[in-house]
């Protein structure tokens, strides 16, 4: 199958779309696929792939994700695919994959009002689901599906959700020896929708010694106090060495589609705490692989949750049933899903 898949970069440490957008282009070609990635820029070379620059010149964001949508329609005209998959807001393609989320939803967030760039997704992003042939709808999670329908009548066929998955070979768990120290681990790059401040909040709350707290990601959140139970290691691109050295992983997100970095951690064997807003944790059950809460600002239920991760034998059995859940998280049963979409579009235009 001929596959164009296009996100502004190519970028794995940019965060879990643009990782996502990578990983699957090497997981189609490796299936025989002919995979073209088209982006604007581009952070490593992909066994099989080819890489396709679409120019996205300009001195502010919305100019350059205009000059992005001019070159991509210039070269959707002269290069066909048999699929065009999305993921973000462009003139045409045959499936959208909105990973951070339905555009239209943002418009609502005070922290968009003066985003130009947002809104002129957003406004793009209703031309390509109303019009008359418009995309397969990939939703990462019951969660997003929710939203789109929220925002857009669509008809059932065109919504499919399609769960983000972990390359279990890669996250392979590794055996834990037991402790006095008790490590949590965050990891994200929007330390504030990832709710990184309730967690430090939530850890001092416990005034426990034995608890530190990993952070990965990006150092954009200024700390003016001593900390002395946070480690911040940065950017890392790769971050398997975290999980296998933490006991459980706590991401308080306001917002998450689905949260690559939870189902990898569930995937290692971490006990996870997060909230009802993030669609990964619908493949969990709250008690059982962590704890999944109801309003991510309440401190108070986040250090409550966290002491009881502090029970060794509660993370065992917690670990135990996160192992459980890896068939479910395969990486190879997405690409077979996820094909099989790509057949019934082809269908469908042909049908």
């Amino acid at each position: 199958m001929n596959i164009a898949l296009v996100t502004l970069h190519a970028d794995p440490a940019r965060g879990g779309a643009e990782r996502y957008t990578v990983d699957l282009a090497t997981g189609l070609a490796r299936r025989g696929h002919d995979v073209s990635l088209l982006a604007s820029s581009f952070a490593q070379a992909i066994d099989g792939v080819r890489f396709i620059t679409v120019a996205a010149e300009g001195f502010k964001r919305v100019g350059r994700y205009r000059r992005f949508l001019d070159h991509l329609d210039a070269h959707l005209a002269d290069t066909k695919y048999e699929i065009v998959h999305a993921m973000l807001p462009v003139r045409q393609c045959d499936v959208y994959h909105p990973h951070a989320g339905i555009a239209a939803e943002a418009i609502g967030n005070p922290r968009t009002l003066f985003n130009p760039r947002r809104r002129a997704m957003a406004g793009l992003e209703r031309k390509l689901l109303m019009g008359k042939t418009g995309p397969v709808v990939l939703c990462l999670s019951e969660y997003i599906k929710g939203y789109v329908k929220k925002h857009y009548p669509l008809p059932d066929e065109q919504l499919v959700t399609l769960f983000n998955a972990v390359d279990l070979n890669r996250f392979e768990p590794e055996t834990r020896h037991s402790r006095v120290e008790v490590k949590a681990l965050f990891i994200g790059q929007d330390f504030v929708r990832k709710g990184l401040r309730p967690a430090v909040v939530a850890i001092s709350m416990l005034k426990d010694p034995r608890v530190t707290l990993t952070v990965v990601g990006k150092r954009n959140w200024k700390i003016h106090l001593p900390f002395p139970f946070i480690r911040f290691v940065g950017h890392s691109p790769d971050t398997r060495p975290y999980y296998a050295e933490a006991d459980f992983f706590v991401l308080p997100t306001k917002h998450d589609p689905c949260s690559l970095v939870v189902l990898e951690a569930l995937a290692m064997g971490l006990p996870v705490i997060s909230t009802k807003f993030n669609g990964a944790c619908e493949i969990m059950t709250d008690g059982v692989h962590g704890f999944v809460l109801d309003d991510p600002n309440d401190v108070g239920a986040l250090a409550d949750a966290m002491r009881k991760m502090m029970d060794p034998e509660r993370r065992e059995a917690m670990s135990k049933a996160c192992l459980e859940l890896r068939p479910k998280l395969s990486y190879e049963h997405h690409l077979d899903r996820l094909v099989g979409i790509y057949e019934k579009v082809l269908g469908g235009r042909t049908g």
